[in-house]
């Protein structure tokens, strides 16, 4: 009966995948045809994602009360709109960046209301094992980047990019056909009935809550502080093109992520998630030492695509661990793991940028001093707190 339901929740992490990823891919493009400064357009990436930490904050307050199914089709539209004017919108408009702004806007509220309902909706459906179903999920948003930066590459080699355009409508139509989906699929109580989920004042006075918080922050600082200077690493240890090494780097931790995903999506019932997070958070810390300290290029950007393997289970295991321990944490939790891991995808690679801005431009001890973080992670797994949590 949920079949369909958990369909479109993972076409809904390919729609974010859309949102997040599309527009970096025309960042030269923009510069070229629009006549804007790099360091305007490269904003965009900050401006999305701090759209979308809005949106989680906001979100925790307005989604009950206007439903999971009400949220899904506004998801949809925003993210659909906001594509299908980022085609027309910097030509009508007399500061073309301004354009693309306001395009930026609205898709990512698109995204960030994808981010807050996807993952209890899932939760909420009846399956066997809701740790295995929710990993699952998770590494559908690594296919659909693959899948957006593959096909997108394909498109402007057979139809020049300068028909970017057209593959903007084109994405669109993913979240405009997935949000009729959300209209007919059945979508389970996210709380028993009968029960409400914890005020906000609650879960701050709940300790599991704060801890899970900080691995939400380690899970996306992990991953984004790799994945983002994956592609410098892939053009220093290959010797290939800045275009070769944006698809060789992030594709590479991508697909890698996506795999560790999909592995615990189907072999999930047969393994504690909390042993398999602290094997992750070793191999993530063992990663980051690959890369900052092997001599060898190569085996830094070998350290990049494995440290894609450690750290897919850490962002949907987090929430798995949430539900099991925090029993009626509703969207309210929810909502905040996914502000928490926002806050740590803008920490991450800033943290990076700022430390390697200390040190010279010095990349590997950016990524050396970044070992905070898997370090705070596996401190937090250790804990006495976690090891309460049942499944």
């Amino acid at each position: 009966m949920y079949k369909k339901t958990i369909y479109a929740c993972f076409i809904g992490y390919i729609v974010q995948a859309i949102v997040n990823n599309f527009v970096p891919l025309l960042f030269l493009t923009f510069q070229s045809q629009y006549g804007i400064p790099l360091s305007q357009i490269t904003f965009l990436i900050t401006f999305n994602f701090a759209v979308q930490l809005v949106v989680d904050l906001l979100a925790a307050g307005f989604v009950d009360r206007i439903g999971y199914r009400a949220a899904a089709l506004l998801a949809h539209l925003f993210a659909a709109a906001g594509l299908l004017l980022l085609s027309c919108l910097p030509e009508w408009m007399a500061d073309p960046f301004a354009g693309i702004l306001i395009s930026v806007v609205i898709y990512a509220i698109g995204g960030g209301l994808l981010e807050v309902i996807i993952s209890p909706i899932v939760e909420s459906c009846p399956t066997d094992n809701k740790e295995a179903a929710m990993s699952l999920l998770h590494s559908f948003y690594c296919w659909g980047h693959v899948a957006v930066v593959l096909l997108s590459t394909l498109f402007f080699q057979l139809a020049g990019i300068g028909h970017w355009k057209y593959l903007a409508i084109l994405w669109a139509l993913v979240p405009l056909l997935n949000g009729m989906l959300f209209l007919k699929t059945p979508i389970a109580p996210v709380l028993p009935e009968g029960e409400t989920g914890l005020t906000f004042q609650e879960l701050l006075k709940n300790r599991v809550f704060w801890l899970l918080m900080l691995l939400m922050v380690c899970a996306g600082a992990c991953e984004q502080a790799v994945s983002q200077w994956a592609s410098a690493f892939a053009e220093a240890g290959l010797s290939i093109s800045k275009t070769a090494g944006d698809l060789a780097g992030p594709m590479f931790f991508a697909v890698l992520m996506g795999a560790a995903r999909a592995f615990y999506g189907k072999y999930g019932d047969k393994l504690d998630l909390i042993r398999f997070m602290k094997g992750s958070g070793i191999l993530c810390l063992f990663c980051y030492l690959i890369i900052s300290l092997a001599p060898v290029p190569f085996l830094n950007l070998l350290g990049c695509g494995l440290c894609g393997l450690s750290v897919g289970i850490l962002w949907p295991g987090t929430f798995s661990l949430g539900s099991a321990g925090i029993r009626g944490g509703g969207t309210m939790m929810f909502a905040f793991f996914a502000l928490a891991g926002d806050v740590g995808c803008s920490l991450g690679p800033t943290y990076v940028g700022g430390m390697m801005g200390l040190f010279h431009g010095n990349m590997k001890l950016g990524i050396l001093l970044a070992s905070l973080f898997p370090i705070l992670l596996l401190a937090g797994l250790y804990s006495r707190i976690t090891s309460r949590i049942s499944h």
